[in-house]
């Protein structure tokens, strides 16, 4: 059977090769190129989008399926043993009084943010201490349904309060993937009536949950894809129109004047709340809800996002004005934000998608974290001079937001456990086709279903995001035919492809996928290798300041750390970390010529934990020049000097190193002369 596309509207394939010339040719694999995987088709293996919702190019795995390795794993070793695996010993809301133990008082978010993650990591990591203490939370939230449906703490419902049952929905989702528990499928049923037989005004009726309804429109999607139940498409209008509305463009000077001082400008609200039209499209199938996607998301980028690191601005809320690379971003903010591009994936298979979340993954995320995961902090900035525990920083809030403390940052300290497990979860994807695509990368092995119904794994060894390229080895205990799609970056133009050793020569181009479709033995091996060059990307309304990049990592002057305790326990320590060496340099660089005064002096295997500044896999050496008249303002770094600026100061060569590894950071600079 020769292996054909049908184009699809926006979703054509951009060609099809084999071997480099048009059609199809003795090969030893059909080439094709595409912009997203086909949607024609059906796997047999996987639960995907059943009518009439659209069929999505890409289908999640059950958990378990993606075994992560190497540097990866060990993030999820460190999350184990540090606040995430043992947060009991810290938070007030996980103890034996909390009310989604005793379903009395108040139950809230805490609990499920923190299990939604914790449990995922559980399973990945088959932890049998980490899995039973999930299903004591577990349990009781099946155990607490009433007769109508409704389930969870009793004073939500009084509050007419659905957002912190969204939460508790993710969490059974993937407990059913990982037990098969048939528990569970009813229960979510009983209470998706519960909710279409609300009335109108008490369903979603305002604060967090009106503006995060689309979390609960995903999980009822996830529901109908199993049940067919009919009820679910009328709950799923229902919620969409109960939902605060993002399908309209989030800034224009009319919504700014009404959303000011609501929570609709919150950063973790825009994070997860920008996607919700991506989702209803599914139902809908109106382009329009996919363009609202995108405008709103670089409506918020091109005025808050001004700075490296896949983030935007906003230290709370998103303010007028506060939209240098000082003003940070909420680390929960990053792991839903990367959650939003991880379900846009899913749902339309664009390739911008997995860029957006690699690069808040790879680093703005482990930059919010202390090395061994004891400690985060509130707020994450791409220019940050002192992690200090003063309130004297240009933010919304007050208090203590960007030193690393174990017992502070109430959402945070709960909500940071998904994000690594869920980038595991999504690096690999089942596609319509029958076969598997390496959307995320990362070490990891992946067993699934393909063609015929044959179980093969597939092991990805690679030092990606420090290494130039991926090797993928297929495991099976007989020859199966199946498609294989690699991703292939937006910052990459001349990836290569090589199958047992021999180059394709295969058009690979930037922001798109390479299919390699063939009978697979066991033992082949293809190698993606990933040429990365350094850039300069210049930030027009930073004042045409700059930021390096190579690849997937953005870099960052390396900055002398003090290490400074100034509270907590001797098992759990705050601490503060402040600067011990110059910041205030700007780089002597042409953008248009950055090879001729940045250059790649060291790169090597990642350490166990490669996100630090010592343990930096990769240093870059840059001309650079002290800028004197760049100072502090009280704790924080001042705002960027426009460029380009003249200095008297001596040329002098200064280390950078991925953003993610420094905890003190200038990423964004001036450029002198």
């Amino acid at each position: 059977m020769k292996w054909i596309f049908v184009a699809l509207s926006c979703f054509a394939p951009l060609a099809f090769i084999s071997g480099g010339r048009a059609g199809r040719v003795a090969s030893p694999a059909e080439i094709s190129v595409v912009k997203i995987p086909p949607t024609a088709g059906h796997n047999r293996h996987y639960i995907s989008n059943r009518e009439p919702l659209l069929p999505s190019p890409f289908i999640k795995l059950p958990i378990g399926s993606i075994e992560p390795k190497g540097w990866l794993l060990s993030q999820l070793q460190l999350m184990r043993n540090g606040f995430t695996g043992r947060l009991k010993e810290l938070s007030k809301f996980l103890g034996s009084g909390s009310g989604w133990l005793i379903l009395k008082n108040k139950g809230w978010e805490e609990m499920p943010y923190w299990l939604k993650g914790f449990g995922d990591l559980a399973y990945i990591l088959e932890d049998p201490a980490m899995i039973a203490e999930a299903r004591i939370w577990i349990d009781e939230a099946l155990g607490s349904q009433k007769s109508d449906g409704y389930f969870g703490p009793p004073d939500n419902k009084k509050n007419l309060d659905l957002w912190p049952n969204m939460l508790m929905l993710f969490v059974l989702q993937s407990y059913y993937e990982h037990s098969g528990d048939q528990r569970v499928i009813p229960f979510l049923s009983r209470y998706f009536r519960y909710e279409l037989d609300l009335p109108a005004g008490n369903l979603l009726p305002g604060s967090w949950q009106k503006l995060r309804g689309g979390d609960n429109l995903e999980s009822v999607y996830w529901l109908y894809n199993r049940t067919g139940e009919k009820f679910l498409l009328d709950l799923g209008r229902k919620l969409f129109e109960r939902t605060s509305d993002w399908t309209s463009p989030i800034l224009t000077p009319e919504r700014e004047k009404t959303e000011r001082t609501s929570s609709f400008y919150h950063g973790v609200n825009i994070s997860m709340g920008f996607r919700q039209p991506g989702v209803y499209f599914q139902q809908s199938k109106d382009r329009k809800y996919l363009d609202a996607v995108e405008r709103n998301f670089k409506q918020i980028m091109d005025e808050f996002g001004q700075q490296p690191g896949g983030m935007f601005g906003a230290d709370e809320n998103i303010r007028p004005g506060a939209t240098d690379p000082r003003q940070g971003a909420e680390t929960c903010s990053m792991v839903e934000f990367m959650y939003s591009n991880e379900s846009l994936l899913k749902i339309t298979g664009e390739p911008r998608y997995a860029e957006r979340c690699e690069e808040i993954a790879f680093n703005s995320l482990p930059a919010a974290v202390m090395p061994d995961l004891k400690g985060l902090h509130y707020l994450t900035a791409p220019n940050l001079i002192s992690c200090d525990s003063s309130a004297e920083h240009d933010f919304q809030n007050g208090g203590t937001l960007v030193s690393y403390d174990p017992w502070s940052y109430r959402c945070c300290q709960h909500n940071f456990a998904f994000g690594w497990p869920y980038f595991s979860e999504h690096q690999w994807l089942a596609t319509q086709d029958e076969g598997l695509a390496a959307v995320l990368f990362g070490p990891s092995q992946v067993k699934a279903k393909v063609g015929p119904g044959e179980e093969v794994r597939i092991a990805e060894d690679t030092a990606y995001p420090f290494g130039d390229f991926i090797d993928f080895t297929v495991w099976t205990s007989k020859p199966v035919d199946f498609p294989l799609y690699l991703r292939i970056p937006e910052w990459c133009a001349k990836a290569k492809i090589f199958l047992n050793g021999d180059d394709l020569k295969a058009a690979a181009p930037a922001s798109s996928y390479v299919g390699l479709k063939r009978t697979w033995k066991n033992g082949d091996r293809v190698r993606l290798e990933l040429p990365q060059k350094i850039e300069v990307k210049t930030w027009p309304k930073i004042g045409g300041s700059v930021s390096v990049r190579r690849g997937p990592l953005w870099y960052s002057l390396k900055i002398g750390e003090q290490v400074k305790r100034y509270g907590g326990t001797d098992a759990w320590p705050a601490y503060e970390i402040l600067p011990t060496t110059p910041w205030n340099y700007g780089l002597a660089v042409n953008p248009a010529d950055p090879d001729a005064s940045i250059s790649l002096v060291r790169q090597t295997t990642p350490a166990y934990q490669p996100f630090t500044a010592d343990a930096a896999p990769i240093i870059l050496k840059a001309r650079a020049k002290r800028v004197p008249d760049w100072k502090e303002e009280r704790r924080m770094v001042g705002k960027v000097p426009p460029s380009p600026m003249k200095t008297s100061a001596p040329l002098e060569d200064i280390a950078l190193i991925p953003l993610g590894c420094a905890r003190l950071r200038i990423s964004v600079f001036p450029i002198v002369q």
